[in-house]
């Protein structure tokens, strides 16, 4: 489903290398975990995989369904199946989330050559995945994040997810700031999306969001790349241990 060869990424506005050979496999139907340690590069490869400005790739590639993405405008990555789900999800006031959610839906359907949806067929089954992901109807409502909690942001990015549908889901650190019990919702959310067709890459810096969206297979970033690979007991190594031996050994 995503597969990373070489990847090196410095930021523009400095000359700074960020990401120095990174390579990454995520087969389809598998949650791959990324852990690491403070400035490791984490969030700096979802937002480039996302196509965020502000980084210049200088070397590698990065195929989606063995498409190059790393050229495509944003909304082609996303229209291609790739979505991101945001650390902390902005506001957009004015904006209604039903408004954004139809308008992200159809632009999607769209690019890809499909039938857009009715106004009838998108509000059945935009309540029918909210009431899935016990969301509240009054927050579909509402303008976009506007007045939400963190755990009421992070849900609407898994609504999100649900309406577009993706094959590739990055979830950039989304247990950040949450509650058990907000975190609980969400990962019961991301649970619901599991599928044979898609794939997620779940960034995090905690054991914990890992007890509830078990990964096929984690890996340790530092330093711009990946230093190891294992299944989820190399979390819990984590854990107990943090990042100082697995540096040391391979150092």
């Amino acid at each position: 489903m995503l597969e990373i060869k070489n990847l090196q990424v410095k930021l523009e506005e400095e000359d700074k290398q960020i990401i120095k050979g990174l390579d990454l496999t995520v087969e389809t139907g598998k949650v791959h975990a990324i852990m690491g340690p403070n400035g490791s590069g984490k969030s700096t490869l979802s937002y480039v995989l996302s196509g965020k400005d502000g980084y210049e790739v200088t070397g590698g590639e990065a195929l989606l369904d063995g498409e190059d993405i790393l050229d495509m405008e944003p909304e082609e990555r996303a229209a291609a199946g790739l979505f991101l789900a945001f650390q902390y999800p902005v506001e957009i006031p004015g904006v209604g989330n039903m408004t954004f959610l139809r308008t992200a839906v159809n632009a999607q359907r769209k690019a890809r050559g499909e039938e857009e949806m009715s106004s009838t067929e998108f509000l059945k089954v935009v309540r029918e995945r909210a009431k899935t992901l016990k969301i509240d109807a009054d927050m579909l409502k509402r303008p976009v994040n506007v007045g939400f909690s963190g755990g009421e942001k992070k849900r609407n990015e898994i609504l999100q997810m649900a309406m577009l549908e993706p094959k590739m889901c990055i979830l950039d650190e989304t247990d950040s700031g949450l509650d058990v019990d907000a975190m609980k919702l969400v990962a019961e959310g991301v649970n619901a999306l599991r599928a044979e067709g898609r794939s997620f890459l779940v960034i995090t810096h905690y054991q914990r969001l890992l007890d509830h969206i078990k990964p096929d297979v984690v890996h340790i970033l530092a330093n711009g790349r990946i230093v190891k690979t294992g299944g989820p007991e190399l979390a819990l190594e984590v854990e107990k241990n943090g990042y100082a031996d697995i540096l040391a050994e391979v150092a």
